[in-house]
């Protein structure tokens, strides 16, 4: 059981670890005084430029790194939140759980919270919005990310207790739930809203699409009011472009930057939790030959690319579930460098008949990491060495997201996706399920074996859980190959000197603002 209440309070332990400076009354990058909300916290703005605009603050769709990193911890909030440092589970909205049997859970839920709207928190929102997350009728990203079709029921004991069945034993459901935004029920149950209310520090004052997003401090916020009174998110697909608007003063915190794009002394490095690779369509040729789906992984240079493109700020990799991640298998090297054998298995394939010139399509995100469109283009040119055909299209994130997620655009032909994927839960349930199931959310094959493998690690729980995902992922490296994974990631911001902030893995998915200080 837990017991000890926590909250969101990095800025008493980064002072204790000397990390921060002590946060005064300055104003923030062009802002002047305005009137304080939350008990008096320092009047300022801190103003974020992003990559790319949020394709929508929808809460069931915060597992997206371009809405989670707005939306999470800011705006809405969770029943629990994992520690990015620790990686523990702590108490957020609700103050204790337990587990009744091994299929029921008692939640105790947080007294005194109140929406942004001004109605009270309770156990019917809370079921409420589990039931909506995992509702089919909204089709929410986080049903396929985290919850993988896991049934489930919640239901409203009292108003401060929330009963949670579950129809087959679920070890790891309070981690889970974490990712589940509480919203108010008069929330949209059946479609997916643009801007939410929820219970976070900050509510959403005006969001001008294209141009810019203005999130407030939300006066009646439970706990304690973050320093800032308020941020203001703008987007530029350019790096150099983000790295400038800190060296003039537009902005205080530039997002997704290379080395290259000149921030300067103003840039932190930073461990990101993500890990870069390409999805492979296994399910059409000749993808559908796992020579060919071999000779992919052998003919990248992955120790090349993240020297050259990536400027030696990554590590190549060979699964999707990094070290620290509970089901890594420390067995899976990346895949080597052999273009020779890249070869031979392409010419093997078709000698046996397999259609290796038809032309193969990478999709690439615009922004998804620094210099997205430079990596596949030098993937585009190992694959056309290696023999096949292959072209590139790369796309904006709403465009993109129509292919990463099911269902899957139909008559496009065999595709590589360009994707990125972090694990920040600490669990290899969140990426089996949803990238490697064969019903998963972001799966574009899947076979029987894999599945009961997968099945296997989310029942287990203690070392035969470690046991069975790495078992999983093996039998995937060995045996399916679905992808091409090229590197774990890391990350570069730029602050300004009016802020202080320390990034942790979890800042590129979730930008906490109550962890943001005036450097006063």
């Amino acid at each position: 059981m837990i017991t000890t209440p926590r909250r969101r309070q990095a800025a008493s332990a980064f002072l204790a670890l000397g990390t921060l400076l002590s946060a005064g009354a300055c104003s923030v990058a062009n802002s002047g005084p305005e009137p304080s909300s939350g008990g008096g916290a320092a009047a300022s703005t801190v103003r974020i430029v992003l990559p790319e605009e949020p394709p929508t603050l929808e809460p069931c769709d915060a597992s997206l790194t371009a809405t989670g990193r707005v939306t999470r911890a800011n705006i809405t909030e969770a029943l629990t939140e994992r520690d990015p440092t620790s990686g523990q589970l702590q108490p957020a909205l609700s103050t204790e759980w337990k587990q009744d049997s091994p299929t029921e859970w008692t939640f105790t839920l947080r007294k005194g919270v109140k929406f942004h709207d001004g109605t009270a928190f309770d156990a019917k929102a809370a079921a409420f919005s589990i039931e909506r997350t995992l509702g089919s009728k909204v089709d929410c990203n986080v049903n396929g990310y985290v919850f993988g079709g896991i049934k489930l029921t919640a239901t409203a004991a009292d108003d401060v207790t929330l009963k949670v069945k579950t129809a087959k034993p679920d070890p790891i459901l309070p981690l889970r739930l974490s990712f589940v935004e509480i919203v108010p029920t008069t929330t949209n149950a059946t479609g997916k809203v643009r801007e939410p209310v929820g219970t976070g520090p900050y509510k959403i004052a005006k969001w001008d699409a294209g141009r810019s997003l203005r999130l407030e401090r939300f006066p009646g916020y439970w706990g304690k009011a973050p320093e800032f009174a308020a941020a203001e998110y703008v987007w530029r697909g350019e790096g150099s472009i983000r790295a400038a608007m800190i060296k003039s003063d537009e902005a205080d915190i530039a997002v997704g930057l290379a080395p290259e794009d000149g921030a300067g002394d103003s840039a932190v490095q930073f461990p990101n939790n993500e890990t870069s690779y390409l999805r492979i369509d296994a399910a059409k040729p000749p993808l559908n030959d796992i020579r060919v789906r071999q000779a992919i992984n052998y003919a990248i240079d992955k120790d090349g690319l993240v020297a050259s493109v990536f400027a030696g700020l990554g590590k190549p990799a060979g699964q999707l579930v990094p070290e620290g991640v509970t089901g890594h298998s420390p067995a899976i090297q990346p895949w080597p460098y052999d273009m020779a054998q890249a070869k031979k298995l392409i010419a093997d394939a078709k000698a046996a008949g397999v259609a290796t010139d038809t032309p193969i399509t990478i999709i690439g995100r615009n922004g998804i990491y620094p210099k997205a469109a430079e990596a596949m283009e030098v993937v585009q040119n190992s694959l056309t060495e290696a023999g096949l055909s292959v072209k590139i299209q790369m796309l904006d994130v709403n465009a993109w997201l129509e292919y990463l997620l099911r269902p899957f655009p139909k008559d496009a032909g065999p595709t590589l996706l360009q994707a990125q994927h972090g694990n920040q839960a600490g669990d290899a349930a969140f990426t089996m399920g949803q990238i490697y199931g064969s019903k998963g959310a972001q799966s574009s094959f899947g076979t029987p074996e894999l599945d009961d493998l997968i099945t296997a690690g989310e029942q287990a729980s203690g070392e035969e859980r470690q046991t069975a995902f790495a078992k999983a992922l093996d039998y995937q490296n060995k045996d399916v190959v679905r992808d091409a994974v090229l590197a774990h990631m890391t990350g570069i911001i730029a602050l300004s000197k009016k802020v202080t902030y320390k990034p942790n893995a979890a800042t590129n998915d979730e930008m906490r603002l109550a962890e943001l200080h005036p450097a006063g």
